[in-house]
Parts: structure tokens; sequence; C-alpha cells
């Protein structure tokens, strides 16, 4: 066959087990995700992901509803683990010291600082119920393996379940837990860095290191994420193993992302060339690019644990981003966010499947 006669290889044992038509997945956003975002990538024949994050059981119902509306193609909701590190309370005076730390904040956007709230994230059982009562084709997950009882009931649904793994030994353990696909997520990626087995200090395997160790130690489908931006990153993932690609921070700079206008712009910007991992604004180790609040949060003499001052600092965040004020924003972004040249979610699917194989 005359290579004008060749056509690009997107099936294979991962778009099979998805139900989708290309090996793209689209990254799930704790605080970004729009239903808009997810049902375009999904609509262009990839994995629309969306994160929920802070969702309680009535919003997850709801949100499922809404996607269901706006596209009839395969998608995934994603859940955060509980690791068993997450603060359920700490002293008022407690509260009060790492809630007088971010006064100045509140005071900027225009909002009083809170009280201290009765729990600070939705309770975990009652977000999974309400998922798997959804039935999304896809449910993921992050920060650890799934509850045997969950992974047996969401196979009885016939939901296919993916776990997220920073390490080779993580991903073993998804493997074992009964996953179906596992993301393989380097050190590149923009946001949370979800490891469990180990501190996520001590889980920063790259890329492009990480895939073929997890492609060679385990036997179900592997998901290469971070720095994956456009067709080489799609091309070398695939090249090592990856059955397909996750991409997070070139879709949030689209258009049909529920970032602000005010983040897209600095995605596409200079200062996208630039992201540190910190724990400052969440309590948990997340990489985004530096600004004034990451900077000054980082020489406070104490923040609050996670989820307390996710929570704490989750109540002016949106303000300020409805107000454009991204030096008090997360700006999370991967290393791969300077290669970023589209602002629609089927332009970067096109320039992501323009790196595939062709027979």
């Amino acid at each position: 066959m005359t290579p004008e006669h060749r056509t690009p290889t997107h099936r294979n044992r991962l778009t099979e087990l998805f139900g989708t038509e290309v090996p793209v997945v689209l990254g799930p956003f704790g605080g970004v995700s729009s239903v808009e975002l997810t049902a375009a990538v999904s609509d262009g024949g990839g994995l629309g992901s969306y994160g929920l994050y802070g969702y309680t059981a009535d919003a997850i119902r709801d949100t499922a509803a809404q996607l269901r509306k706006a596209t009839a193609k395969p998608f995934a909701l994603n859940l955060w683990v509980p690791t068993g590190d997450e603060t359920t309370s700490i002293p008022s005076t407690d509260f009060d010291n790492y809630a007088a730390t971010l006064k100045p904040y509140f005071d900027e956007v225009g909002l009083p600082v809170p009280d201290m709230p009765e729990r600070y994230m939705p309770d975990y059982n009652e977000q999974v119920a309400a998922t798997l009562e959804a039935e999304p084709a896809v449910v993921s997950f992050v920060f650890g393996v799934p509850a045997p009882e969950l992974v047996e009931e969401a196979h009885r649904r016939g939901i296919v379940l993916v776990g997220t793994a920073t390490t080779v030994a993580e991903a073993v353990a998804l493997e074992a837990g009964g996953v179906d696909a596992v993301v393989a997520s380097g050190v590149e990626s923009g946001g949370h860095r979800v490891s469990f087995l180990k501190p996520a200090e001590e889980s920063l395997t790259g890329t492009f290191a990480l895939v073929p160790q997890v492609a060679d130690a385990i036997r179900i489908p592997v998901i290469a994420a971070g720095g994956i931006v456009d067709r080489r990153g799609y091309a070398a993932a695939r090249a090592l193993g990856a059955d397909a690609v996750q991409v997070g921070t070139a879709f949030l700079a689209t258009r049909e992302s529920a970032a602000v206008p005010a983040y897209r712009a600095i995605l596409h910007s200079p200062a996208a060339s630039e992201t540190v991992l910190t724990r400052v604004l969440s309590g948990r180790l997340a990489r985004g690019i530096p600004n004034r609040i990451i900077r000054e949060l980082s020489k406070a003499p104490a923040t609050a644990p996670f989820p307390a001052q996710n929570w704490l600092t989750g109540r002016f965040r949106p303000q300020a981003a409805a107000q454009g004020n991204t030096e008090l924003m997360s700006l999370w972004a991967g290393q791969g966010a300077p290669l970023i040249r589209h602002d629609s979610a089927a332009d970067v699917l096109a320039e992501l499947l323009a790196g595939s194989p062709v027979l």
C-alpha cells in the first residue's frame, strides 16, 4: 500500500473497552470541569471526563443528567478515593489561626472570613452511590484503589473502572484491585499529584520513564498522562506502550473549558513556561503556575492540612476567578503548557491524533 493510501490507526483494546472511537481521554478537572468540554471530547470520539471533587450526591446526579443531554457518547466520572489522612476536624482555635492567615485574600475579593464548617468534603460513600446510580460508561479514580465491593457493583452494572498510578507499585496494586485500565501519571502532570502508596514527594517519576515500566508490569491497558499536548507527545506515549493518552492542560486552555478567560490567557502565555509543586493552596502537593498567593503562602508559618486548606482557599478562589484576579487563583497546569497552540477541543483532538501510527 502506498503512503497516500495509508490510514491512521485509532482503534485498539482501550477504545473497545471504553466504546470510543479514538484513544484520547480528557483529564478530569477537580474544580473546572465543564459539561461542554466533556461532551465535546466525547462527541469528538474520545472519552470526556468530569471531575466530581467536592460534589454532593445530588450534584452528581444533576451533572450526569446534564452530560447525558449534552452527548450520547461514552463519558467518565471521576472520584477521589479517601487516603485516610484527610482531616475531618481541627480545633476551632487552629481553624481561626489558619483563617486569619488567609484574611487578606478574603478582604481583597470582598468576602467575609467563613466560620468553621461541619465538614470539609461530601461523604465519599454517598458520592460513590450516586455515581454508580448514574451508570456512566467509565468511572475513574485518583488517590487510591477502589474498594472490592465498589468494583464488584460497578462491573455488575457494566461500568468500566480506571485507576490512576504515579508509580509502578501503584499500577500493580490497582490491577490487583480489579480496575480495567490504569492511568500512568507522570510528574509533568498539572494539578494534584495523586500518589497513594508513598508520599507524593517520593513519587515523582516522569511520564516517559513511568509509562514503559507500567506497560511492562501490568496486563491491562495503560493510559499515559503528563506533559502530552501535541502529536509528538501522543506518538511517543503510544510508542512506549500506552494504549491511550490522557490530556488535561491542553483541553483546559480551550474555550469549551470552565476555566475563566484570564486563566486560559495565562495558559497561552509565556507565564505557563514555569510551574511549581506546592501544598499551600490545598494541603496536598499539586503542580501549577506560580502566582502571588503561592509565593506569599509559601512563607506563611503554617497552612491547614488537607482538605481544610482546600476548603478555606476554595471560599475565595472562585470569587477571584470571577473578578479575573489570577494572583489569587489556583492556576493548575502541566509542564507541557508552553506547547499549547489551540483553543478548541476539536483542534486539540485533531492535533493529538495526527501522531497516530498508520497502516
